[in-house]
């Protein structure tokens, strides 16, 4: 599932029959910010979007996850929103 705000992006990874969140991330994630810098702007770009898809696809893929279903939230399918999935999909989960 994906969350876009006009200066961020959230994802999450939800397992739909147990109700849980498996693993969420987003652009105010210490561990992206680490990689993609600090700046506020830096969090609104499009490589920072695919980094936070290339960050949660290494996890999905850790905890086991190949596959899954990509909701985009209502959000128009380009620019960051795209990036995103583009991103998981480097990282080895098929959508």
């Amino acid at each position: 599932s994906v969350y876009r705000s006009n200066q961020h992006v959230y994802v999450q990874v939800i397992d739909d029959e147990n109700q849980k969140t498996i693993a969420a991330l987003g652009t105010m994630s210490a561990s992206v910010k680490a990689v993609i810098g600090s700046e506020e702007w830096k969090g609104k770009t499009v490589e920072s979007a695919e980094q936070v898809g290339k960050m949660l696809g290494a996890v999905c893929v850790e905890k086991g996850i190949t596959q899954a279903v990509f909701d985009r939230g209502g959000f128009l399918y380009h620019g960051r929103v795209k990036a995103i999935a583009d991103g998981a999909r480097a990282a080895g989960v098929a959508m």
